[in-house]
């Protein structure tokens, strides 16, 4: 009896830090990541460009918990600026609303952190095309 309860707290005294070091290690090293994007973000140049919505999505995600549930919606946009290239960014549901796809204007963001979109009228628009 002696020798069995010493094997189960030797192996509950090895595997229980390796394990409670590696959950530890792994939330501080997600936490560096936004930190580190953060920063960079601050650090990058205010750009704004001559863009054009192209799609926007919705991601909802539900979580059930014993007093009820919760429900989470993210909302993104897609921007095509002039080179042709696509941007993607993730709004609040208030910029959300009011974007519709075809919408043109100028887009301002900072690495990959979005900043605004401020919307030609429409005959501003009608004007560029010709």
């Amino acid at each position: 009896m002696g020798i069995e309860s010493s094997w189960m707290f030797d192996l509950f005294g090895t595997v229980f830090p390796v394990v409670f070091v590696l959950i530890i290690g792994i939330v501080l090293l997600s936490m560096g990541k936004e930190v580190w994007r953060w920063g960079r973000n601050n650090s990058e140049p205010l750009l704004t460009v001559p863009s054009r919505i192209t799609s926007r999505r919705m991601k909802m995600s539900q979580s059930q918990s014993e007093p009820g549930s919760t429900a989470r919606t993210l909302y993104y946009v897609t921007f095509e600026v002039e080179s042709g290239d696509r941007l993607e960014f993730k709004v609040n549901g208030e910029e959300y609303g009011l974007c519709a796809e075809g919408d043109e204007g100028r887009l301002s963001f900072k690495g990959t952190r979005y900043v605004g979109f401020e919307r030609y009228n429409r005959v501003y628009s009608e004007r560029l095309r010709g």
